[in-house]
């Protein structure tokens, strides 16, 4: 429920700042209540059912599994449903800002990865943790997925692409954190670094081309 608030205190003051029509920010709350609700059924299911069954059980699992879906098909609903009514402010605002870093090269796009993966090993040599394929400080797979992500959206300068790519880039590093690989701060870390070394020498292409 604390994600959920956050997001809800996030996407509520993005509306207000753009400034969206009454009938938008109603919409947006109610996918945002219903959201809320199907979370707090959800605890309540699985509270009963730890009550009744404290052991497992088949029927159980698929009690806790079905209300748990529940929450995701209304998440579902609402992110389809803030997409239809944020994309037309947020996306042209991130479309001009791409717009500004121009065209990207394809020679500097393999140079900012290898950079990245380089930075990476000697990084976790220095550190002493971890190997260069797994574990360690920082984060070598969030690296090379937000450096990949930040290149392809200084290449294409697509806002939808460029938000499709990062989402998946996190989902990549999410990855590490559900394995127990890497700790949030070491995964915080390698994203920030992929980024950043991808932005400066995609920059530095530019300039020197």
């Amino acid at each position: 429920m604390r994600y959920h608030f956050i997001a809800t205190l996030v996407v509520l003051l993005v509306a207000l700042f753009l400034r969206v029509t009454p009938i938008e920010f109603a919409l947006l709350a109610l996918s945002i209540l219903f959201v809320l609700f199907a979370e707090l059924i959800n605890t309540a299911i699985e509270a009963v059912v730890d009550l009744v069954s404290p052991g497992f059980h088949p029927l159980a699992k698929i009690a806790k599994d079905t209300a748990a879906g529940a929450v995701l098909v209304a998440a579902c609903g609402a992110g389809i449903m803030g997409y239809l009514i944020l994309a037309k402010y947020i996306l042209p605002l991130y479309g001009k800002v791409l717009l500004m870093f121009g065209t990207q090269s394809d020679l500097g796009t393999v140079v900012a990865v290898l950079v990245v993966t380089i930075a990476v090993i000697m990084i976790k040599s220095l550190s002493g943790k971890g190997t260069p394929l797994q574990g360690g400080v920082p984060s070598g797979h969030a690296a090379v997925a937000f450096s990949i992500a930040t290149a392809v959206t200084l290449n294409t300068a697509n806002p939808l692409i460029s938000l499709l790519c990062f989402a998946l880039a996190a989902m990549v590093s999410h990855s590490r954190l559900l394995a127990r690989i890497h700790t949030m701060g070491e995964v915080v870390f390698g994203s920030l670094l992929g980024a950043g070394i991808t932005i400066i020498v995609l920059l530095a292409f530019k300039y020197m081309g």
